[in-house]
């Protein structure tokens, strides 16, 4: 994917931005953010749930791959934003500032490990098209860019 396949378009409004270290005790409080603004779109609790999942899903699977890229010191940021009838949520992970954490070397992993983390990470973004309605992902090691792009509508 295109970096530009996951920038925002003009018809969206940013209505929050959550930034914590990129660790699992966050997940929830990402989760109740989004809860709270679907609330205030007028979702219904089926739909704040379903986004809820999702948001868990994506968070989970942003500080998985920032930990193997980065180790543990990296930066979890979530965009919430309305769109016309719905709401986006941005996923991105945000690599260290400094040098010395970025040259972490990544865990030592057998090519089965690899392969496992891989159908697992394909799991886990499957899971995540079952509870919106739009989602892009882009994992690209090479630009260090980790970002998850999720929209949830109204009316689906």
């Amino acid at each position: 994917m295109t970096e530009t396949e996951l920038t925002p378009d003009a018809s969206t409004a940013q209505l929050a931005e959550l930034k914590v270290p990129a660790r699992g005790e966050f997940v929830g409080l990402a989760k109740r953010v989004a809860a709270s603004l679907g609330v205030m779109l007028g979702f219904s609790l089926e739909k704040i749930d379903e986004l809820g999942i999702a948001v868990a899903q994506a968070c989970g699977s942003t500080i998985e791959a920032a930990e193997e890229m980065w180790g543990e010191a990296a930066t979890l940021k979530l965009t919430y934003s309305s769109t016309e009838g719905g709401i986006a949520v941005d996923v991105e992970a945000i690599a260290p500032r400094s040098q010395e954490a970025l040259t972490v070397p990544a865990r030592a992993r057998s090519v089965q490990r690899r392969r496992e983390d891989e159908v697992q990470q394909a799991l886990a973004r499957e899971m995540i098209r079952l509870f919106v309605d739009d989602f892009r992902h882009q994992v690209d090691s090479g630009r260090r860019q980790i970002r998850y792009r999720m929209v949830k509508y109204l009316i689906s």
